[in-house]
């Protein structure tokens, strides 16, 4: 069976506090590779009140520290915000600290707005075009010989494996053309999941990192004992989803009975769009569902996300979905 992964973008949830988050990240990566979880990854969101893992890497130890099987990486880091010198750097570090357990993934969206962007330091002149190159910079600077002429220390030499992350077909394109892995973020923007695929594997040209195309897919789990529970539970995201895209991003709020219901056809569709790749339901209906998307898209591994208000619900989520895994 394919392996199953966890992404976390360590959630904030109403009446708590990045602290209490991050603690929660590290339990959710003990259980999760307890279950037998493949790797557990975070995300870098900036200005996001519902999101603690803005500083990704200081996360990422803060999860590999108190784990020691599982792989910690970055699902992803926005090239676009940072010099590819000082990733090398902070990767570089992870890599020596946790030697064989870091994943880079590196995202072309600088998920952030202007004014974002210009208090993280950034030429605003420069855009995600230069994406391509900033990888390559990277990739340089990670190398056993780097041509840089300031080098990256740690990081020279750490090879820690590159991912490409996307949601369009230039991520899919960039990937295959670089023989890098590539994780599509169907979780949230699915509308061009089959064509990215199809690009991405019909282009791959073989690397020293990857002989082959490896495609990793995000999916929703929200999985508790009873459909019933899972689909009530299910309704903080799908309040989050709203919020942000009507402008008023906030902290993960508690579900609501009958959330859909009160929501009109525009809402209705966005949601039945975005939140498109979810498996929604007692164990019995997520494996079903979960061998479904498998059957449909055929991945090399599934990075599974489970936003979920109440940590002890989203551990049980994430708890069902091993069990399936195993089953499946």
């Amino acid at each position: 069976m394919i392996p199953f992964s966890i992404l976390d973008l360590s959630p904030i949830a109403e009446g708590s506090d990045a602290g209490a988050s991050l603690r929660n990240t590290l339990d959710l990566a003990q259980h999760g590779e307890r279950w037998g979880f493949q790797r557990y990854w975070l995300a870098e969101h900036h200005g996001m009140p519902g999101i603690a893992s803005a500083a990704t890497a200081v996360v990422i130890a803060h999860v590999a520290g108190g784990t020691s099987t599982i792989r910690v990486g970055a699902g992803g880091i926005m090239l676009p915000n940072h010099s590819p010198l000082v990733i090398a750097e902070q990767f570089g570090t992870l890599e020596a600290l946790f030697p064989g357990r870091i994943d880079l993934g590196l995202g072309r969206a600088p998920g952030s707005d202007q004014t974002t962007a210009r208090a993280l330091r950034r030429n605003l002149a420069s855009d995600a075009d230069e994406f391509p190159q900033d990888v390559l910079e990277l990739q340089d600077h990670l190398s056993d010989s780097p041509r840089q002429r300031v080098l990256a220390v740690p990081g020279q030499g750490a090879k820690t494996p590159l991912w490409i992350l996307g949601s369009s077909l230039f991520g899919a394109q960039l990937a295959a053309h670089m023989g890098l892995p590539y994780a599509f973020a169907s979780h949230f923007a699915p509308q061009m999941m089959m064509q990215a695929i199809a690009m991405y594997r019909n282009n791959f040209r073989p690397s020293a990192q990857l002989a082959k195309p490896y495609v990793m897919l995000g999916y929703n789990v929200f999985a508790a004992d009873t459909d019933e529970e899972a689909q009530w539970r299910a309704t903080s995201m799908q309040q989050a989803f709203v919020n942000l895209r009507t402008g008023r991003p906030g902290k993960l709020p508690p579900p609501q009975a009958d959330y859909r219901q009160q929501l009109g056809p525009q809402e209705n569709a966005m949601l039945d769009s975005v939140l498109s790749c979810s498996a929604v339901g007692s164990p019995a209906t997520v494996e079903a569902q979960l061998k479904a998307f498998i059957a449909s898209t055929q991945p090399d591994e599934l990075m599974i996300t489970s936003q979920i208000f109440e940590h002890s619900a989203r551990l049980r989520s994430y708890e069902i979905t091993a069990e399936v895994h195993k089953r499946l």
